[in-house]
């Protein structure tokens, strides 16, 4: 049972990333306006979300009197995920 857990969790963080890798890959791919419109509006709102959760750790941290323990690959792997959702939304709003 254990070997199991350890397999998924493998597939797991190997999903996470291939996702962020993903994400860096769409930034840099060229395409037409609408496209660039799409990238543009997943990659703002994705920003805000991070920017945001950034904000609400030191707030934590600060309210807390800690140290800020941000481990870097989980909010790379966040940030992917909701870019990628977000990358969905708007490509099945506006069409690509």
């Amino acid at each position: 049972m254990e070997n199991a857990a350890l397999v998924l969790f493998g597939f797991f963080l190997l999903i996470l990333i291939v996702l962020d890798i993903a994400m860096i890959v769409s930034l840099f791919k060229t395409g037409d306006e609408r496209r660039q419109l799409i990238v543009w509006k997943a990659s703002a709102f994705t920003l805000l979300v991070a920017v945001g959760t950034l904000v609400v750790d030191v707030v934590e941290s600060i309210v807390r009197e800690e140290a800020m323990l941000i481990n870097p690959f989980i909010k790379l792997s966040i940030t992917a995920m909701i870019y990628l959702l977000t990358l969905l939304y708007y490509k099945k709003r506006y069409g690509d």
